[in-house]
């Protein structure tokens, strides 16, 4: 259930995203398939559901997580380029966090970046290797987090990974890392500006504001999540529309029912936004060039 604080937030909108909004999957664009599919297959402990050609679909169960597109002809993007700045997986316990993490730690050491806790969760940080970001982590009971006047309190606390796999790690993690559930909790761009993100993302596709870091970074979400989606300046201050480049290639969002996806067609379309509507699916891209794709629960993301 949303707090308080959020749904007094939401009383004052119409134009909201469903509050059972979620995140779907992720898809990347790589230059090298099989090491990508190998690193979020074996470091990371997702499944590959399914390996078609130049496609693979990585996930738990039958979520897909990320979807992995071979485009070898294509170049890295640029530096300080708009796009990805991590893909945040969510564990349902932290056993099994303790599990992938130290799944990546022994595989891929060198991969990563670092940890902390942020009081409604713990995360931990990594880079695949093609230089997208990673974040897995686990939420606190939303009855821990605090909230004030509308905003979740959120910090940059230290968190020692070694400590937490000691204290969380279990046989069972060892013996099948890959087990329980994950989902794709958050996406986390890089975007050029704040203030545009905001307009986009907030007084347009129906996102609310969770939390900010002055001018340089954003936090937005549906139904009183901590976050949904985030939008940092932190490498990528001014930049402009990208360039097709390797790096993501489209951001999957899943509202409840069709109505959900045809108000948020026409409340784009009332906006000026380009869309791409194909009777299942609504695509458009945010100011810097980020596909974003919104779909229902009962459509499979397009491979």
């Amino acid at each position: 259930m949303p707090c308080a604080a959020s749904v007094e937030l939401s009383m004052t909108r119409t134009d909201l995203l469903a509050a059972d909004t979620g995140m779907g999957a992720v898809t990347l664009r790589v230059g090298n398939l099989d090491a990508m599919i190998a690193y979020y297959r074996d470091a990371v402990t997702l499944e590959l559901l399914s390996h078609d050609g130049p496609v693979a679909v990585l996930g738990r169960g039958t979520t897909p997580i990320v979807i992995l597109q071979h485009a070898p002809e294509l170049a890295s993007p640029e530096p300080r380029a708009a796009g990805l700045f991590h893909t945040a997986i969510v564990f349902d316990t932290q056993a099994q966090l303790a599990a992938a993490v130290y799944s990546v730690a022994t595989k891929h050491p060198g991969t990563f970046t670092g940890s902390a806790d942020h009081l409604v969760s713990q995360a931990f940080y990594f880079t695949d290797p093609e230089s997208n970001g990673i974040e897995l982590y686990w939420d606190r009971d939303r009855s821990s987090w605090s909230w004030t006047h509308g905003q979740v309190e959120m910090a940059t606390l230290y968190l020692d990974p070694n400590t937490f796999i000691s204290e969380h790690m279990t046989e069972a993690g060892v013996s099948d890392p890959s087990a329980g559930h994950a989902v794709v909790g958050h996406v986390h761009l890089s975007v050029g500006d704040v203030a545009s993100a905001r307009e986009f993302y907030v007084d347009r596709l129906g996102f609310e504001t969770t939390a900010a870091l002055g001018d340089s970074a954003l936090f937005v979400s549906a139904g009183g999540y901590h976050h949904h989606m985030a939008m940092n300046t932190w490498n990528s201050a001014g930049s402009g529309r990208r360039r097709l480049a390797l790096g993501l290639g489209q951001v999957d969002i899943i509202v409840p029912t069709g109505d959900d996806l045809a108000a948020l067609n026409e409340r784009m379309s009332h906006y000026g936004v380009q869309t791409r509507n194909d009777g299942q699916t609504v695509g458009f891209d945010d100011p810097w060039a980020n596909a974003i794709t919104v779909r229902t629960a009962s459509v499979s993301p397009a491979v």
